[in-house]
Order: structure tokens, then C-alpha cells, then sequence
């Protein structure tokens, strides 16, 4: 018998990475682009919260994220509501991607993977903190500074398939 007869073929890793991604900024590409090497595939959920008002409907940041992400062959893009563990099971996967940014945001990451752990003790939380040019910007950092801030500046923080989007959506709100 040929040992390769008896290695059982290797289950696809996949991995989930949620967010409202409100819009996608290169924190957040940063973090998709380093994740999608760790696995076979990364799916990229976007998150509606109703209790959270968001300038983009779930539609338009679909598409906004897939066309930022439209290099990396293996994520894929897609919205849901409710429990963010549910919407990893439902993937298939059993892991699912934090971004983090340097102490703002670890309390609440550490509080909700407890209670993810809590919810489904069969998916692990990982985090992936942004590199560090990118580890102050925030969509709401973005939002305040657009009004004011030129398209290079913007170019900084944002993909350049967000920046046209953004500008149409504030100037319209």
C-alpha cells in the first residue's frame, strides 16, 4: 500500500473575517490581504447591524469590498445579519479573524470573542492587528476627515475604489 493512499485528503482551511466594513479602509485590506495567505479561503463578512446607522447599505459595500479585493483570488464577499459565530458556521469555517488596532480596540475584541467562545466554544477567534501605518484609521476617522481632506490625503487611508463612492455618498447626506 502507498503511504499517499493513506493520508486522508486535507479539508480546505477556511477562515472568516467580519466587520461592517463602513466603508473598507486599508486597515481593513491590510488585514484581508494577510489572512488570505493563511488560509484557502477567506470570506469577508459584512456585518448589518440595525442598531448601528451606516452611510452604505449593505449592497453597496459588497460591492465596494469586492472590488478592492478583486485581486485575491481566493475571498470572497458576503453580507448577513445576526451572530457573527453563526454566520462562520454557516461558511463552513471554524475560524474567524479579528482585526485589531493597537489598545482601542483589544478590551472589546477580547469581550466579544469571550462570548463568541461562550456561543460556539468550535470556532477560534484570531487576531490580526493592521500594520502600523494603518493602525489609527478607523471608518469613523474617515467620515470625520473626508469633508475636508483632498483625494490624496484621503488615498492614504482608503482603496481608490472608495474614494469616488465616499464622496458621492457625503455629499449627498
Amino acid at each position: 500500500m502507498s503511504r499517499s493512499a493513506e493520508i486522508p485528503p486535507r479539508k480546505p482551511r477556511i477562515a472568516v473575517y467580519t466587520g461592517s466594513f463602513d466603508p473598507i479602509t486599508l486597515g481593513h485590506l491590510n488585514v484581508i490581504e494577510r489572512a488570505s495567505r493563511l488560509v484557502d479561503t477567506l470570506v469577508v463578512g459584512i456585518g448589518i447591524n440595525v442598531e448601528k446607522p451606516a452611510l452604505f447599505s449593505p449592497e453597496e459595500r459588497v460591492a465596494m469590498v469586492q472590488a478592492t479585493v478583486a485581486p485575491l483570488a481566493n475571498v470572497e464577499v458576503h453580507s448577513f445579519a445576526g451572530l457573527a459565530v453563526a454566520f462562520v458556521r454557516d461558511c463552513g469555517a471554524h475560524v474567524m479573524i479579528r482585526g485589531v488596532r493597537p489598545l482601542t480596540d483589544i478590551a472589546a475584541e477580547f469581550t466579544m470573542m469571550l462570548a463568541n467562545r461562550e456561543l460556539d466554544p468550535g470556532i477560534e477567534t484570531v487576531f490580526l492587528m493592521a500594520d502600523q501605518q494603518f493602525a489609527h484609521v478607523s471608518s469613523t476617522l474617515i467620515k470625520q476627515i473626508t469633508p475636508i481632506a483632498n483625494d490624496g490625503m484621503l488615498a492614504r487611508f482608503l482603496p481608490a475604489t472608495v474614494i469616488g463612492p465616499l464622496r458621492r455618498k457625503m455629499s449627498s447626506a
